[in-house]
């Protein structure tokens, strides 16, 4: 974001949503029934298995997507690939991967664009369509909304295990299967329902992306800690040390907005900075349709936590107890 600081922002008539308010994709409207929302995401490998990075990498792109309530349609791949290190059949692989997941969403690959890296990477452009009168913006959380977040958290502390060869495999699969997992049911039930706000849980962390809701729609968050969903040993994990170094980033991103209270186990906290790859969306629910949203949650048999509430902005932006 500071890149970006000096680059003015584009304004345009039919430009909805641009990256001012840190929104998790673009929307412009294309007719008074329909939008095109727009977002791009690529990476480094986060697995071994190159079919799962696939995956993983275009089932996370597809989330900013569904974070504004939009339905994707087409996508275009993006690689950069060491041809000289690394056999093309892992590439083949990582685009199989990728593929299934994108057609898993109803869009299609429409092409896409490789270079020669020193680094492999593979991420997705995405485009999809929204009507203009239901799009959902991190701006909009009203005082007295209920927070839902749709996937237990602790991807970066994991994945940062695999990588130092302390984590098992029944806990690879595991984590495999969550951030390969769409966001697609949880949005379709959000926008049903009258979500006030949302965003996806990603690279910021759970408390990065709600200190940007909060800003946005200028409120206090509340997180209740006990009620925060965990994968498996993130909390072990933590305390031996496996803290990306996102997640360091992030606290320093956070710090002088958020008040913790001592009572909150400090590897607790840990896990709240925690970079997630291809996390829950964060929703902000009106307070009297909260229980028909958690009913419609548990009838469609998709993961969602209440975890926190929306106050009058006050000190602080961020509040966890």
């Amino acid at each position: 974001m500071e890149a970006l600081a000096k680059v003015p922002p584009s304004h345009h008539p039919d430009l909805l949503v641009g990256f001012d308010m840190a929104d998790d994709a673009g929307i412009f409207r294309i007719n008074d029934r329909q939008a095109l929302v727009q977002t791009v995401d690529f990476f480094p490998p986060i697995v071994d298995d190159p079919y799962d990075f696939g995956r993983i990498a275009a089932a996370n792109a597809l989330s900013d997507i569904y974070a504004m309530g939009g339905c994707p349609l087409t996508a275009l791949n993006i690689v950069g690939f060491p041809s000289d290190d690394i056999p093309v059949e892992i590439l083949t692989l990582i685009l199989q991967g990728g593929t299934e997941k994108i057609e898993e969403a109803g869009a299609v690959v429409v092409g896409g664009h490789s270079i020669k890296d020193n680094e492999l990477k593979y991420g997705v452009a995405v485009t999809g369509i929204i009507d203009p009168d239901k799009i959902i913006t991190n701006s909009h959380a009203e005082a007295g909304d209920r927070l839902f977040l749709t996937k237990p958290l602790g991807t970066g502390l994991i994945t940062t295990g695999i990588k130092r060869n302390v984590v098992s495999s029944e806990l690879t699969k595991i984590v495999t299967a969550q951030m390969a997992q769409l966001n697609r049911k949880a949005s379709e039930l959000m926008v049903r329902i009258g979500a006030h706000a949302a965003t996806d849980v990603t690279g910021y962390g759970l408390l990065g992306h709600a200190l940007e809701m909060a800003r946005a729609s200028r409120v206090t968050i509340r997180l209740f800690s006990e009620k925060l969903p965990l994968m498996p040993e993130a909390l072990e994990l933590a305390e031996a040390g496996m803290i990306p170094a996102g997640a360091i980033a992030n606290r320093e991103f956070v710090k002088d907005c958020v008040n913790v209270s001592q009572s909150v186990d400090e590897n607790l906290v840990r896990v709240m900075f925690d970079p997630q790859t291809s996390g829950g969306l964060f929703i902000a629910i009106p307070e009297d349709k909260a229980e028909l949203f958690e009913r419609e949650l548990e009838g469609q048999e998709v993961f969602g936590q209440l975890i926190g509430q929306v106050e009058p902005l006050g000190e602080y932006h961020l509040i966890v107890e």
